[in-house]
């Protein structure tokens, strides 16, 4: 039973629905800002900062290049990874559209929680190649799967490892969240929590509402070969090797005592946890659970936090300014190719 407050039938639903925007609008700022706003706290309640950023010198400079490089290369592989499962479908992607199209919808992923400007890749596939959204919608789950669930094996192993020396309560969250990202995303394969993600996703798609979309949509999920599969698996692999050597660099660029495995497993973690979508590319929730971790393998808070903030600066600063380049070069376009 409705206990509200009382709705005036005078006023049509549109109406009603525009005034409930700006709240909307808020709300979802403020999500976004959780993930910053722990990091500020974080940042404020830490006392020997200038102790760990007086570790840094001129002469890491040129380590710390060598990771941005090595993060560049991670991009190419993701590219080929998206024409790998276009090509599962019978589509030919040009190398250079595919990794456009991949960094321009980034640069907005890494600026929203939960990576959700990557659904632009949807429009260069309608444009590109005249797909329709639901085909597109498709491919595009099993792109995020290939990013979950590779990352995730990693993270299932690095919580096993890292038990015996992490708090019982910090296991907990991080059990909690390698569950959060496993039960996710096989939902979108059971059709009843799938028309409402799509619908959703895609409310603004022409024709979505008709039922001719939703079964695309599942066509397109069970259309995929385990071979290109594979392949898609392999290239997510490299890429993220890729971004855990970024991420050593940082370690050794701070002279802090850990070994390319530790690297590997903190960052596998912090990877589920800052999936979690209160945050902008894990900023926040990445710091926190580093400066919880690292005085239980013999660093300080500090260190933990600094090391959280290197790898955003060297991981997903370079990534949002060639996203913001690569938009200024392929912007997502508007509407259907031009016949």
């Amino acid at each position: 039973m409705y206990n509200g407050p009382p709705v005036d039938p005078s006023v049509p639903p549109e109406t009603r629905t525009a005034a409930g925007a700006p709240r909307r609008r808020l709300l979802r700022i403020g999500v976004r800002l959780i993930g910053p706003a722990l990091l500020v706290v974080l940042l404020l309640r830490l006392q020997d900062l200038d102790a760990v950023l007086a570790a840094l010198t001129w002469d890491d400079a040129g380590l710390l290049t060598a990771g941005i490089v090595l993060g560049m290369l991670a991009h190419p592989l993701k590219a080929l990874r998206w024409r790998t499962l276009l090509a599962a479908r019978g589509h030919r992607y040009a190398r250079s559209r595919a990794l456009l199209s991949l960094l321009s919808a980034g640069y907005v992923g890494h600026l929203t929680p939960g990576r959700v400007g990557d659904l632009l890749r949807l429009q260069y596939l309608r444009h590109d190649l005249e797909m329709p959204y639901p085909d597109g919608l498709a491919l595009l789950m099993i792109d995020r799967c290939c990013d979950v669930y590779v990352p995730l094996m990693v993270a299932v192993f690095a919580a096993c490892a890292l038990a015996p020396v992490l708090t019982d309560d910090l296991v907990l969250v991080t059990w909690l969240g390698i569950l959060f990202m496993a039960v996710g995303p096989p939902l979108l394969f059971v059709p009843a929590t799938a028309r409402g993600a799509a619908a959703l996703a895609l409310r603004v798609a022409p024709g979505w509402a008709a039922g001719e979309g939703f079964d695309r949509f599942f066509a397109g999920l069970r259309h995929q070969r385990p071979r290109h599969l594979a392949v898609a698996a392999v290239f997510t692999a490299l890429a993220m090797l890729l971004h855990y050597a970024q991420a050593y660099t940082v370690a050794v660029a701070l002279d802090l005592p850990l070994a390319l495995v530790d690297v590997v497993f903190l960052l596998a973690i912090s990877g589920v946890l800052g999936a979690v979508p209160i945050t902008i590319a894990g900023l926040g929730v990445r710091e926190l659970f580093f400066a919880l971790a690292f005085p239980q393998l013999g660093s300080s808070a500090e260190a933990g936090v600094i090391f959280g903030l290197g790898v955003f600066l060297v991981v997903h600063v370079p990534a949002i300014v060639l996203g913001f380049i690569s938009w200024q070069i392929a912007p997502p376009p508007l509407g259907d190719r031009a016949r």
